[in-house]
């Protein structure tokens, strides 16, 4: 029985990055040997154990073999006949499919060290074209390692749009497309996920919704960039700037999935892309089953960012329709990441990046004050509720009003 450290421990140490989970691969043993050891099974589709004090993974040297489509569609194979390098040969990229021995020897048989310091991503063998979930991870290690320098192999690439090709991408499950994407939208940059998705032509399969936006103008007063895909990619990026939270880089991604549907003859202009895009929300957080945090903070960017962008222009009463519409007084940590999520919009244009944005700090202050405001016993004696609440919203608007004269707008 030899035990060999592997994964995703491996490349990162040799990255100089922090190391997180350790996996194990457990090469000449039984499943027998192992429980007789103290490791508990947990594996569902192979063995798969805990370790008795550490608690980490140890799985069992193992082949598979495609059977049917999907990412499910696989016999495996494992017994202490299995070699590491044969192991080793079913994973997905050279630099996870390095192991190293108890006395610190790195086993590499397939040049992942070397694709480390090249910084590519490259896949192992031509079996990677089996699993359809490869597409995602790639993509996702691309937005985890961008900041590094990595890039994608062209001829893993290629790989890629094969799996799409073959319709294997369609087959995948909406809750493995989700965490892939919200691993994604943790990583440095988020938007390189997308993009690489968009190389390979599995964005239109996997989101629709987003690839609907490249090739779809705005006007270049407003928008340098035109390209509405180009653009809000460019948000993405400024969202991750700004905000280390994933629900707010959501936001972010789909605010302007409505300028999808705008009619053609109607371009460069999108009017009432707001609520279009809240209906294409609803249907995309339904089919891939986004928690409902996510959802909830995407639907009011994409109907109150405009609103938002316009806050210096609004009236006093019209600031508070906007508050009590984005739920604001209930859900005060929710607004500010909205507001960030439009702050990103707003620098997500070229030659906007570094724009200073008063919005978000204007609306804050508006949000505040408004809170603040409690009618006094006097003022409210004898009045039945409706009254009571007209005044307090009186209150509330004289209150947002004293904050507008205080902060300086855009210049």
């Amino acid at each position: 029985m030899q035990v060999y450290l592997v994964g995703g421990a491996i490349r990162d140490g040799l990255l100089g990055l922090t190391v997180g989970e350790r996996d194990w691969v457990v090469v000449g043993a039984t499943r027998e040997e192992l429980r007789s050891r103290g490791y508990r099974e947990v594996g569902r589709d192979f063995p798969v154990f805990l370790h008795p004090t550490t608690h980490e993974e140890y799985a069992l040297a193992r082949l598979e073999r495609k059977v049917a489509p999907g990412y499910r569609g696989f016999e495996f194979r494992f017994g202490p006949e299995v070699t590491l390098e044969q192991d080793l040969s079913r994973r997905d990229l050279t630099i996870n499919a390095i192991a190293q021995a108890t006395d610190g020897t790195l086993i590499d048989p397939y040049g992942g060290r070397a694709d480390l310091e090249s910084r590519v991503l490259r896949h192992v063998s031509a079996a990677f074209t089996e699993d359809p979930v490869r597409v995602l991870r790639v993509a996702r290690f691309a937005a985890r390692f961008a900041p590094l320098g990595f890039t994608v192999a062209p001829e893993t690439l290629e790989l890629m749009r094969t799996i799409v090709v073959r319709g294997e991408v369609d087959a995948l499950v909406p809750e493995r497309v989700w965490q892939e994407t919200e691993k994604a939208l943790r990583a440095p940059d988020p938007a390189r996920f997308f993009s690489v998705l968009r190389e390979c032509a599995a964005l239109g399969v996997i989101y629709p919704e987003i690839d609907a936006l490249f090739g779809v103008p705005q006007p270049a007063e407003w928008h340098p960039e035109i390209d509405t895909g180009v653009h809000t990619l460019m948000v993405l990026t400024q969202a991750a700037r700004l905000a280390a939270e994933p629900a707010v880089r959501f936001a972010a991604l789909v605010h302007d999935l409505g300028k999808g549907t705008t009619p053609r003859e109607l371009w460069p202009r999108h009017h009432g892309h707001e609520e279009r895009g809240a209906r294409l929300i609803e249907d995309l957080a339904s089919r891939l089953r986004v928690p409902n945090e996510y959802r909830e903070l995407a639907l009011i960017v994409a109907r109150q960012h405009g609103n938002v962008h316009r806050a210096f222009e609004l009236r006093p009463q019209t600031v508070l329709e906007l508050l009590e519409r984005a739920d604001a007084f209930r859900r005060p940590e929710r607004f500010a990441q909205a507001l960030l999520a439009c702050e990103a919009d707003s620098r997500g244009r070229t030659g906007f990046e570094e724009r200073p944005y008063p919005q978000r700090q204007y609306l804050l202050a508006a949000r505040a004050a408004a809170a603040a405001q409690k009618p006094l016993a006097a003022e409210i004696a004898g009045r039945d509720g409706a009254a009571i609440a007209q005044q307090l919203r009186r209150q509330r608007q004289e209150a947002i009003a004293a904050v507008r004269g205080e902060q300086p707008q855009p210049g």
